[in-house]
Formats: C-alpha cells, structure tokens, sequence
C-alpha cells in the first residue's frame, strides 16, 4: 500500500414492490483495472477498497485520514481493522474540498470509475462538504476522461423521502436537516454537473456492518436494512458492469423489504469518516 500525502436477499412483503438485483459476470470488456474510492476511510468506502482488491482490481483512495482506511468489518473476518497491505492501493491523504487534492487522485494514473462515499459530522467537515467535494471529482473526471460513476447517499434523498419511515422522515426533517440538505444537493451536483457521464447515484436503505449476504433488491416502496459490503457491491457493479442497468437512475437498495427499518447505530456502523 501506497500513501501520499496532499500539500496527496428475506423477501420483503407481499405488497412491496422490488426488484432483485442480480450481479452480472464482469466480461472481458467490463473495466477492469483501477477504480477512485473518495472518502476512502468510511465504513462504506472502506468495503468498496476490500472488494475492489479482492476482484484483482487497482484502487486509488482518497481520504482525510489514510490510517484509518482499514480491512473492514463486514467482508473481512478476522483481518477485520488491519491495515491494508496491498501493492495495488494508493491512498491519497487530502481534502475532497479542495480541487487540488482530489486532481492528486487521477495523477496516480489512468482511472477507470469513480466511487463517492463520503459522509461524517457536518460540524467537523461542513454543511456543503458533499456538494463541494462532488463537483469536485466530476470536474477532475471530465478533465481525465472518466465515465463511470457511482455515488452513495441515502434513502429519504432526492424524490425518495416517501420510501423512507416515519421516525426516519422525523430524522431528516430535524437532526439530519443540514446533513439532507447537502446529500440533496449533491445528487443535484451529479444530476446537473455530470451530463455526459455514466452515473448512478445508489440510496441505501438503513446500513449496517454485518458480512455481505449477496442480496440486493431495488426497492420501489418502503425499504429495510442493507448491509455495507451489500452496497459496495452494487457500486462496484455500477462501474465494472459495461451494461449495467441502472445507469442515470437512482435506485434505492435494501436487503430486506417492508416495513421493517432495522439500522445499527453503534458507533462501529456510524463511523468517523465515510
């Protein structure tokens, strides 16, 4: 590993609409060779690094904090919080806020698909943070030539507030206000700002760490729980699957269906940084 630094399935209920999602084999000419995870030290990014190794990839990582970009809990086991020893990672220390550390990513050579999983306290990276550091990429993207995107924000966001619950809708509407306010606008960022890019903005239903179960349904009505690495998955999908099917949408993801909404909140699944 290389780090630089910057000045570098459950069914749901009769009545839910879903669709399981099913994971293409990645064919010869799918992208297969070095994939952005931005906000690389979250619990999220964390297992789109893990799996994009595991899958013979090259990741560049770009994150505040590159010690903390760890084998993550859900798809690691035992290697669960170890540092990663890979010759195929680069972790770029920087600020997605800032246009010069995130070109720092696309300088460490050709870069095939982008993942965005940024997240953390507004308090501690601002109220504008996804907004910013979104145009950000897709700018160094367009300058590099870079097609595929994938970018996790959440149930409730955008045009799916409806698909979330009640006490969630609570949630948004109060002590995450600032932090919707800027996931909104971020899907806006790559709604407007990415035209001519092959986009997927993923909302995960509630988010927990437990090991990947392989079951991704897109959810039309009210969504359950979704682990991490399940996620990362769909995302890496989304930019290694040359006919991927949700490209210029946003579909929202969950594991289990109905009207169940079960999210780990201890501060292991929260994280620091993502």
């Amino acid at each position: 590993m290389r780090v630089t630094t910057a000045p570098l399935f459950l069914l749901p209920l009769a009545t839910q609409a879903f669709a399981p999602f099913s994971t293409p084999k990645r064919s010869p000419s799918a992208l297969d060779a070095t994939i952005a995870v931005i906000g690389a030290s979250g619990l999220t990014a964390q297992e789109c690094v893990y799996q994009a190794l595991a899958n013979g990839d090259n990741v560049v990582g770009l994150t505040r904090n590159p010690a903390n970009c760890v084998i993550p809990g859900g798809s690691g086991g035992g290697k669960a919080g170890e540092a990663f020893a890979s010759d195929a990672l680069t972790l770029i220390a920087g600020d997605v806020t800032k246009q010069e550390d995130v070109n720092k990513v696309f300088a460490a050579g050709p870069i095939d698909g982008v993942v965005i999983a940024l997240g953390g306290k507004t308090k501690d990276v601002g109220e504008t943070m996804l907004r910013d550091g979104t145009s950000n990429v897709i700018n160094a993207m367009k300058a590099n030539g870079v097609k595929r995107l994938s970018v996790v924000t959440s149930i409730g966001a955008g045009d799916s507030k409806s698909q979330a619950p009640f006490f969630f809708k609570v949630l948004m509407m109060t002590a995450m206000k600032k932090v919707f306010t800027d996931k909104n606008g971020q899907e806006e960022v790559v709604k407007v700002e990415g035209d001519g890019l092959e986009w997927c903005i993923v909302r995960p239903g509630g988010l927990t760490v437990e090991p990947p179960t392989g079951i991704i349904n897109v959810i039309q009505g009210e969504a359950g729980s979704i682990a991490r690495a399940d996620v990362a998955q769909f995302c890496l999908d989304a930019l290694t699957t040359p006919d991927f099917p949700y490209i210029g949408q946003t579909p929202c993801i969950s594991s289990v269906g109905g009207t169940s909404w079960v999210k780990d909140r201890t501060a292991a699944a929260r994280g620091a940084e993502e």
